[in-house]
């Protein structure tokens, strides 16, 4: 979406979520651990972004489902209500401090019956999401709104993203229009 290129390497990292650690703390400890992870094997004038996504509802984080009868439960306990998308952002770049950030995003869900579920969770959509479903997808028709970033629900929050450029020495300008090797 930002024009940019990107090589995706997984990091291999865990992916513990600690009690008593709130869901913000979670996602920023995680992204900074993944970056670093991928990081430590980089040399050159590289950036390195890593994210990581929860989502929280009533003092309880829902990540990915394990099992379709695991996503219909995580979205029966999202119907009709509101939850909360919590992302953490880290930005590695050799040399300088790395930058981390954070993006909270309210979701409002419509009032979802059994039925929706169930068709919902079979189309396979909702197993790799963090609360089981996708913005960005057919899990849009159940979101009533969203008071926050919208990028962030989707996955990656572009805004804060380009926020955190600038404390890496970087600019969108120059990423975009640097020679795709240095990219």
């Amino acid at each position: 979406m930002l024009g940019l290129k990107f090589e995706c390497v997984p990091s291999g990292a865990p992916e513990p979520v600690h009690n008593g650690e709130t869901p913000g703390d979670t996602v920023l400890r995680l992204a900074a651990a993944k970056a670093q992870m991928v990081a430590k094997d980089l040399t050159g004038d590289v950036l390195v972004v890593a994210g990581d996504t929860l989502v929280a509802t009533n003092g309880d984080v829902l990540g990915q489902p394990d099992s379709p009868e695991q996503a219909a439960a995580m979205l029966s306990r999202l119907s009709d209500s509101s939850h909360y998308v919590y992302t953490g952002v880290a930005l590695i770049r050799p040399g300088r401090a790395p930058a981390t950030g954070l993006s909270r995003s309210e979701v409002r869900f419509y009032p979802m019956s059994r039925e929706e579920i169930e068709w919902y969770v079979a189309t396979g959509e909702p197993m790799d999401k963090a609360g089981a479903y996708a913005a960005q997808g057919i899990g849009a028709v159940f979101i009533r709104s969203i008071e926050g970033s919208f990028f962030n629900v989707m996955g990656f929050p572009v805004d804060l993203f380009y926020r955190l450029l600038p404390e890496v020495g970087l600019d969108l300008q120059e990423l975009r229009d640097a020679p795709s090797a240095q990219r």
